[in-house]
């Protein structure tokens, strides 16, 4: 890999394979793999929301799992509020 020279007496040059200016002997191409990585994860977090699709960590062919796993989730955490809030009237009342 190539690199141009900027400004030699700091050290500057500038790589064309990623179109940066860094410092000689160092590239940001690592650091750049690893940033997609990670905007890939957090577009797929972000996409979760909206409970259908393909993600990352899935298995084909479960699109709607997250849509069912929220109502499943919601459902629970429903029932339990429900018996404390009518615990609370229950007790309230003796």
């Amino acid at each position: 890999m190539g690199y141009i020279l900027v400004l030699p007496e700091y050290g500057l040059v500038a790589d064309p394979m990623i179109g940066l200016v860094t410092t000689m002997g160092a590239s940001y191409t690592p650091v750049i793999e690893r940033v997609d990585k990670l905007d890939l994860i957090a577009d797929d977090i972000v996409n979760m929301l909206a409970g259908d699709g393909n993600f990352l960590a899935s298995f084909p062919g479960r699109d709607t799992c997250l849509l069912y796993a929220g109502g499943v989730t919601s459902m629970w955490y429903g029932l339990a509020v429900g018996f404390f809030i009518a615990g609370i009237i229950a007790f309230g009342f003796l």
